[in-house]
């Protein structure tokens, strides 16, 4: 069983949303409108998509969503939203690796939040690979990382910590293992008596890898960007925003 499985209840679940910042949430979400030429009667999926915190402004605005994730406490809340405002939100708590979808077709889909690192090379491939087989002719896919190799290696640090909200508190120590590509962490969290430690593997692909992916899912990488501004992506740049439209 991966460590994502497990990794998100809990302490390290309240951290991540409690880091999320609301006003930057609504900036990608006018971001994901525009590089997906969402329209309000268009089909979009939302992979690994925690709480719902994309998904959950574009289906007020009409928007078909579906959201997959396999968090149960992220999918247990954004259903009760999903219940209580009686939104078009379709929402899957299974492993999106292996989720059949039954013949279903999107019109766009997305992977934000620095999720895009899960995943070993085999597997990630398979992932783009399931997402290009529910996408429309012509429909775009877009993704966040900050976990590129071209991002993480400038500044790579063995050990870092940071203060969250709630006097949460985020350690991690960090080894990169270049044969199998990948950051091996060990991240504890810390809430008064609290106290929790995972073991975490990031995959790091360079840009040159993930543009190769995606062409053979039969995907055009579009655009590339550093932020939100869609200034592009370069050397050292904290973010990837990858837009690939399917061929």
């Amino acid at each position: 069983m991966a460590w994502y499985h497990t990794y998100f209840n809990g302490l390290p679940q309240r951290a991540w949303k409690l880091h999320q910042d609301e006003e930057y949430t609504e900036y990608e979400v006018d971001f994901l409108r525009d590089v997906l030429e969402i329209q309000q009667d268009n089909k979009v999926l939302d992979l690994l998509s925690g709480y719902g915190r994309h998904a959950i402004p574009l289906a007020e605005e009409g928007v078909d969503m579906t959201c997959i994730d396999i968090s149960e406490e992220y999918c247990d809340e954004l259903q009760s939203i999903v219940n209580k405002e009686k939104l078009p939100i379709d929402v899957i708590c299974e492993d999106v690796l292996h989720f059949d979808f039954g013949g279903q077709q999107f019109n766009a889909a997305y992977c934000f939040g620095n999720s895009f690192s899960f995943f070993p090379r085999t597997d990630m491939q398979r992932l783009i690979q399931n997402v290009a087989d529910v996408l429309l002719p012509g429909g775009y896919f877009a993704i966040h990382t900050e976990n590129l190799a071209e991002s993480v290696f400038p500044n790579f640090q063995t050990r870092n910590w940071m203060p969250v909200r709630d006097d949460i508190v985020y350690l991690a120590e960090n080894e990169y293992n270049a044969e199998g590509g990948y950051i091996e962490s060990e991240q504890t969290f810390i809430s008064g008596s609290e106290r929790v430690t995972y073991s975490v593997r990031q995959h790091i692909y360079t840009l040159a890898e993930l543009s190769t992916m995606f062409a053979r899912a039969g995907f055009e990488v579009t655009a590339t960007f550093a932020n939100l501004e869609a200034d592009p992506f370069q050397l050292g740049d904290d973010n990837l925003y990858l837009i690939a439209k399917k061929i």
